[in-house]
């Protein structure tokens, strides 16, 4: 069956703001305590031959900034869109936060690795708590989502 524009319902804009908000706050929160009290460090070990890596300085500050910004819009949106199809469930928001860790984060560190710009170590590090990351992440979308929308006609 093709769905039709009549079976389509209105963005939730006001909830979705909301909790691209709530998330921001989560996942930027989330990404510093990650990098300074493991990722810095490790990376500054396991690469002490790198001049500059892992720095601490306003145009990388600036560089996160943005990958977290894309990071709250990517995982916001696709955990809802993944809790639209399935179902507002935790079991459904940790399968999309899984998805998404596999699709976002997995492929990032295993790209580092691959290029000798991580070790694994660090990757086993960094990957659990980036999964925690995402849950927690797609749990927001799981609970403020349904409570900030208007309820359907």
């Amino acid at each position: 069956m093709t769905p039709s524009s009549a079976d389509a319902r209105p963005f939730p804009q006001r909830a979705f703001l909301i909790t691209l908000a709530i998330n921001a706050i989560w996942i930027n929160l989330s990404e510093v305590f990650r990098y300074f009290a493991f990722v810095m460090g490790m990376m500054r070990e396991a690469l002490p031959t790198v001049e500059g890596v892992a720095p601490m300085s306003w145009p990388v500050f600036l560089r996160w900034g943005l990958w977290d910004m894309i990071l709250v819009g990517v995982v916001t949106m696709t955990a809802w869109l993944w809790l639209e199809r399935f179902g507002y469930t935790v079991k459904q928001a940790l399968f999309a936060a899984t998805g998404i860790w596999l699709g976002v984060f997995v492929i990032f560190w295993f790209g580092l690795i691959n290029m000798n710009l991580a070790t694994p170590a660090i990757a086993a590090v960094a990957l659990p708590l980036a999964w925690l990351e995402l849950a927690v992440a797609a749990l927001i979308v799981n609970w403020a989502l349904p409570r900030f929308a208007p309820a359907p006609p």
